[in-house]
């Protein structure tokens, strides 16, 4: 029976330093050259998984940005987008404002393989942290203070705050039924939420569907440990949460395995593996 492995990245596949273990690395780089369909779904953007995947080899794109792209890590260019329609993004931005919510808009623009980071509004500090850790990356860069230009192809609107004021304005967007939407809690604190909004059907869900058809897997099993893997793990053949995932997330998987911080995904996938 052939086999599709596609993990979450943090608090699932990474560990408490939000790192691949050289155990994991190793583990998964071997099994992937043998010939198992290993990869990851995240909402992270290419800039970031680049270098945590530096070390670990898989041969299949990384889903990134909860769905709205597949990156080929080997050529480091996108193999797949799913961007809004445009003005769609400029509708959004509007009504995110009307909750007091400044998002910052991810955009790539034809031929340029960076992804482009605007926000023309003020910054809060947990925006200056959230953009510092990030400024250094070469597959990103942030345009602040800059009005959002005509002719890029926006795939993510993302914000963070207080997780009331995120939660409430995710569940009145997804009512209207315009876009994908995706909340959740910040698994570094417990009060901020964060909220990504993506063009419609966009999610983990819909990419995982699509790498499973793409490959010919006949068995998707998935791993999660937070709400925005859900929609994946509802569509898995086989759905598994780390002993660290939410309570929601333990209840809705297949079975429960060790935490993140014990290798516990690519041990998983070793045990499970026949070529």
């Amino acid at each position: 029976m052939k086999q599709l492995f596609i993990t979450d990245m943090d608090g699932t596949l990474l560990d408490d330093q939000s790192k691949v273990s050289p155990r994991s690395a190793r583990i998964i780089s071997d099994l992937s050259r043998q010939g198992a369909l290993i990869t990851v779904a995240t909402a992270r953007t290419p800039a970031t998984v680049q270098p945590l995947l530096e070390g670990m080899y898989t041969s299949l794109p990384a889903i990134v940005m909860t769905g709205a792209a597949m990156w080929d890590r080997e050529k480091q260019t996108y193999a797949s987008t799913r961007p809004f329609e445009y003005g769609a993004d400029r509708r959004l931005i509007e009504l995110l404002n009307n909750y007091g919510i400044r998002p910052f808009v991810y955009m790539f623009f034809d031929n340029d393989p960076l992804l482009h980071v605007y926000r023309h509004s003020p910054l809060s500090p947990e925006d200056m942290t959230f953009m510092d850790q990030r400024r250094e990356s070469g597959l990103k860069e942030f345009h602040i203070d800059q009005p959002i230009p005509d002719g890029g192809h926006t795939m993510l609107l993302f914000a963070m705050g207080p997780k009331e004021r995120i939660f409430t304005a995710a569940d009145n967007i997804r009512a209207l039924g315009i876009c994908s939407v995706s909340a959740f809690t910040d698994i570094f604190s417990d009060n901020t939420g964060i909220l990504e909004l993506f063009a419609p059907d966009v999610s983990k869900a819909s990419a995982v569907l699509s790498l499973k058809a793409q490959t010919g897997a006949e068995h998707l099993v998935v791993y999660g440990d937070n709400l925005n893997d859900l929609p994946m793990m509802a569509v898995a053949d086989e759905s598994v949460a780390v002993a660290n995932a939410l309570p929601e997330v333990k209840a809705a998987a297949t079975r429960v395995i060790d935490a993140n911080t014990d290798d516990a995904v690519a041990l998983d996938i070793l045990s499970r593996y026949t070529d």
